[in-house]
């Protein structure tokens, strides 16, 4: 049995906590860095890049998801978490936690009232997912040996980098839990393998 926890300083942590018990794995908030010991995978939710920057850095909290990532235990972003882990970001001369080789462009589908949801097909997981869009990224530019996922008007909007998973949207925010179950399987894998 796999525990996933959800980073919860700021964004749609409930709503993942959600998700991941409609998929039959225990998922708790994470609130301290030292309950990241305690969890085979994270995910770093939607919410406000910035705002979650300044949070993870008054609790302490970078260099144990550096050390969570290069444990190999999987991290999914979706929005704001997306740019959290990326490599590279449009405008910016530091990455956050910097560990998916992919470049982000922040709020690229516009301003809050620009927000919509689209019918995505995404590899491996769905022909139809009905993703929600809100001051939503795009990934500009993905690394040779990164999966791309999904694309929307020609803008990738899901990739995976080996143990990483990133998309623009909020799964969360449907009641639709297949990419949540496909990143539920991934934590299985690498759980399995590291029991190996």
């Amino acid at each position: 049995m796999v525990k996933i926890g959800v980073l919860a300083l700021q964004g749609a942590v409930r709503e993942h906590i959600r998700s991941l018990e409609a998929c039959d794995v225990e998922a708790v908030a994470v609130k301290r860095k030292e309950e990241l010991a305690d969890v085979d995978g994270l995910i770093l939710p939607g919410g406000e890049s910035t705002a979650m920057r300044r949070l993870i850095d008054k609790y302490d909290f970078m260099d144990d998801l550096k050390r969570f990532a290069h444990e190999g235990k999987p991290m999914f972003g979706t929005c704001a978490g997306l740019i959290l882990l990326a490599k590279d970001l449009v405008g910016y001369s530091e990455p956050h936690i910097g560990v998916m080789d992919i470049k982000v462009e922040r709020n690229s589908f516009g301003r809050q009232v620009d927000s919509f949801e689209a019918d995505l097909a995404i590899k491996d997981v769905a022909d139809s997912f009905p993703a929600v869009f809100i001051r939503a990224p795009h990934i500009v530019e993905a690394g040779e040996n990164v999966e791309i996922l999904s694309k929307h008007h020609d803008r990738i909007v899901a990739a995976r980098d080996g143990h990483f998973l990133g998309c623009s949207f909020h799964p969360e925010l449907t009641d639709n839990h297949r990419l949540t179950a496909y990143f539920v399987e991934m934590v299985k894998e690498a759980k399995a393998r590291n029991f190996e």
